[in-house]
């Protein structure tokens, strides 16, 4: 028999039900054929007696007998099939190593082309074909076949069970899985694989997003570098011109000192020279005086005596003296150095604050938040205390012994930069506040406690230390650098900076705060003013 006529003949020797070359035949009184074990199996798990061909019902379970006929039948099919292939496979090509060998072949092993998940074996084709039954699942040779067997039932893994995820046979299915989602493997495998490519389709839109992050931080470092140069060459310029400055004030200071000394050293040199020469003439006098004392002729001393006595033409140098004055020469330098480096650091501040004013954001203040002695404006930009106690609900956001309020605004990274106009009041208290500090109880203004704020009392702007300054700001503009745990004040009129809280580090919301403090019987009753930011020139 050959090859084609096997493949041609081989149906009538298939089970309906495993799909299989039969095991032990039978026939049923409707005259169909089945596995005894496979008609048996199916039946123990129903409890109608009924046909799986035609769905004939049988009152009592048949009595099944093997079919000697159809047995011998597949037996010599098996047989005839077996010699085709022995016969043939010398025109195959032997396996190599690394090859997978076929299963079917005796003597020298061939290679295999396809693996059988029915019988478990490697396949030469096309002549071991002549071996297997037309619906065999054949696929590409595939080493631990045995894998991909039911171990309860030992047949192939040819369907999926949704529901509970797992891979079952056609046993599998209609007894354990009988009520359950259960489909082929090409369905599952075609919907996982459309599921698998909205995954890859997901993978590359996450690696694309990160490779924008990626250039983005880049394109960061790359500013952040420049800004670095910027900031190194101005802070180089600057503090040059600085050195400068004092080098030139030293320079100056010696220069005075040295003139100071040459003037004294000229002085006294002239002084001696004067002495000197009158030393001279009292010298000449005085030999005049001592010849005439020795004359015996009495006219020439007498006509020479008057002359004599008379005063030489001399300085009074009882008061004249040389004490130089070098007091206060290195005070008056150090002066003129402050002024000069005062206007320059004016300069440097206002190019700072020009930078920072750049970040400037709006706020507006939050009524929610307010004391209930506050009064707000209908815009939100101003307040001030009425010393009246309104009656608001006490929501858990609400200050309640402390007269504050906050801004609507919060801010969690980046900069940020606001100036209010504290111009006319007393007392005020001006920052940040992080977002969890308590609303209802006592409260410290301190980092510590989540405040990073600055104040007036009296004569004296605290934020946290005591400082005198020449005068009272009018506006003060906040600053905020989130990431680099700064927070700056600024007196935006004149250009100057009140105070710095360096190497904060900030792990949540920061929301701008406020207190015009008490109204103090009107003395201190002009409201705090959120004003727009004007670029200083």
């Amino acid at each position: 028999m050959s090859a084609a006529s096997c493949l041609l003949s081989e149906d009538p020797f298939l089970c309906s039900i495993c799909l299989d070359v039969f095991t032990d035949p039978v026939t049923t009184p409707c005259g169909h054929n089945f596995c005894k074990n496979c008609i048996n199996e199916h039946w123990n798990s129903n409890v109608q007696y009924l046909c799986p061909m035609c769905k004939e019902m049988f009152n009592t379970r048949p009595d099944m007998k093997v079919n000697t006929f159809i047995s011998e039948m597949v037996s010599q099919f098996r047989q005839e099939a077996q010699q085709n292939a022995s016969s043939s496979s010398s025109e195959q090509q032997a396996a190599k190593p690394g090859e997978v060998p076929s299963d079917v072949c005796t003597g020298t092993k061939l290679k295999a082309l396809k693996s059988c998940l029915v019988l478990l074996v490697f396949l030469v084709i096309p002549v071991c074909l002549a071996f297997i039954y037309v619906r065999t699942q054949l696929m590409d040779p595939v080493e631990n076949l045995e894998d991909r067997m039911c171990t309860k039932h030992n047949k192939p893994l040819e369907l999926f069970c949704k529901t509970d995820q797992t891979f079952v046979c056609v046993f599998c299915s209609i007894l354990d899985h009988k009520t359950h989602d259960v489909v082929p493997l090409k369905e599952e495998y075609e919907r996982q694989k459309a599921e698998l490519g909205k995954t890859e389709a997901e993978i590359q839109k996450m690696i694309q997003k990160r490779r924008l992050k990626i250039e983005e931080i880049k394109h960061s470092v790359d500013l952040s570098k420049e800004a670095a140069d910027r900031e190194k060459a101005e802070g180089v310029q600057i503090f040059t011109a600085l050195k400068e400055s004092v080098e030139r004030s030293l320079n100056e200071l010696i220069e005075t000192i040295e003139e100071k000394q040459r003037t004294t050293e000229k002085q006294a040199e002239d002084f001696i020279k004067e002495m000197e020469q009158e030393i001279s003439e009292l010298k000449k006098r005085s030999s005049e005086v001592e010849k005439l004392s020795h004359s015996a002729d009495h006219l020439h001393f007498l006509q020479n005596f008057l002359s004599l006595k008379a005063a030489p033409p001399t300085k009074d140098w009882t008061e004249v003296s040389v004490r130089p004055s070098y007091e206060g020469t290195v005070v008056k330098a150090v002066a003129q150095l402050e002024e000069k480096l005062s206007k320059q650091m004016k300069k440097l501040f206002e190019a700072e604050l020009k930078r920072v004013q750049q970040y400037a954001v709006d706020v507006t203040l939050d009524p929610d938040t307010a004391h209930p002695v506050l009064i707000l404006s209908d815009d939100g930009k101003q307040v001030y205390d009425s010393d009246v106690w309104k009656n608001l609900p006490n929501n858990p956001e609400r200050f309640s012994s402390y007269i504050f309020v906050l801004g609507k605004q919060s801010f969690s990274s980046g900069r940020f930069y606001f100036e209010v106009q504290v111009k006319e009041k007393t007392g005020w208290t001006l920052g940040v506040a992080r977002e969890s500090f308590n609303r209802k109880g006592e409260i410290t203004l301190s980092p510590e406690d989540g405040f990073w704020t600055t104040g007036l009392t009296g004569n004296y702007v605290f934020s946290p230390v005591r400082l005198s300054l020449k005068s009272r700001p009018q506006k003060v503009g906040v600053f905020v650098d989130y990431e680099e745990g700064l927070i700056s004040f600024y007196d935006v009129d004149a250009a100057a900076l009140i105070y710095s809280f360096t190497g904060c580090s900030f792990t949540e919301k920061l929301y701008p705060i406020f207190s015009p403090h008490l109204n103090d019987g009107g003395k201190n009753s002009a409201p705090l003013i959120i004003s727009p930011v004007n670029q200083t020139a």
